[in-house]
């Protein structure tokens, strides 16, 4: 039988600007170009989000080959490789780039380190689009590692080298395979400043602040995000059960039997409806009170591409949550 009493909230949680300006292109290019407009991989990683905007008209796709011509196409906040943008342009797409401005920065570190003769130790997971993206703006010199493990078998053609990582890593994972990197490679360039976007860095924080004071730890978000699945392996590394669910629905009351107080977060991907969603299931199961914890207050904005910044585009939803 469910014992909650109480909830406490994470904060900061849910959507990050990227994710918001993200879903703000897709929005705006549906009022202003109409439907259909095709997206390059998910925009963000998280089912109800795409399934929202698959409503609305958004379509989907991998390859640039189902893409028909003179359709307006829009790059994922993940970013893309430069093939897929001289693919995108060779073939005459009206291209909105809604690329994270943090990846952004990334992919720019990465393009002018290289033109200085720089190779690149790129810390991510394989098959990552934000991965496939940043190693993607180079054709060669660039080596995935996932692991310490992995730093042993780069083996650089050159002295000059340098670390990149994927922006959605765990601050800590990032931060024992950059230190491996180094023991190897002690003349490494470090990026002038850490990869790991704020909001990846203030929810792992929150998480932090929020695991020690719960007896369980809910982190909704898409089994395909990155950075939810980093909230929950924090939380576990802190001592503390934890379980990430796409939404109320798959929530099970065995893990409340005999756990009086839930924390509960969400992943930069997440709207703020799934977590409504889920505190309403959690008052169900007896939750008496829901209090906010303390934490960084966000107000970062990122503007949007050139075409689509009107802000007298009333009929776009501004909420989304």
């Amino acid at each position: 039988m469910s014992t909650v009493e109480e909830v406490l909230l994470a904060e900061p949680r849910g959507f990050c600007a990227g994710v918001d300006r993200a879903i703000e292109i897709v929005e705006r290019a549906l009022v202003k170009h109409g439907a259909p407009i095709y997206v390059r991989h998910e925009i963000v990683h998280n089912t109800y989000v795409v399934n929202d905007l698959k409503a609305k008209g958004a379509i989907f796709i991998e390859d640039l080959a189902d893409v028909p011509a003179g359709a307006t196409l829009v790059f994922s906040a993940h970013g893309v490789s430069q093939a897929v943008r001289k693919e995108a342009a060779r073939r005459g797409f009206q291209v909105f780039d809604e690329t994270c401005q943090l990846v952004t920065k990334v992919h720019v570190e990465v393009g002018k380190l290289a033109r200085e003769g720089y190779e690149f130790i790129m810390i991510g997971h394989k098959g990552h689009p934000e991965v496939e993206g940043t190693m993607g703006q180079l054709t060669e010199g660039i080596y995935l590692v996932e692991d310490c493990d992995d730093v042993a078998r780069v083996q650089p053609r050159g002295e000059r080298l340098a670390v990149v990582t994927q922006t959605t890593l765990s601050v800590d994972d990032a931060a024992e395979i950059v230190a491996e990197v180094k023991r190897r490679f002690p003349q490494v360039r470090e990026p002038k400043q850490q990869d790991i976007c704020y909001a990846t860095q203030n929810r792992q924080d929150a998480v932090k602040l929020l695991a020690p004071a719960v007896d369980v730890v809910i982190v909704v978000g898409s089994t395909t995000s990155s950075n939810s699945n980093r909230l929950r392996e924090l939380a576990e590394r802190l001592g503390t059960e934890a379980h990430m669910v796409e939404g109320a629905d798959d929530l099970l009351p065995a893990w409340f039997e005999g756990r009086h107080r839930v924390g509960l977060t969400a992943g930069a991907s997440a709207p703020d409806i799934l977590v409504q969603q889920v505190i309403t299931r959690l008052r169900e199961m007896g939750a008496l009170s829901i209090r906010k914890l303390g934490g960084v207050t966000e107000n970062v904005h990122f503007p949007l591409p050139r075409g689509l910044g009107d802000r007298s585009m009333a009929d776009v939803d501004p909420s989304r949550s």
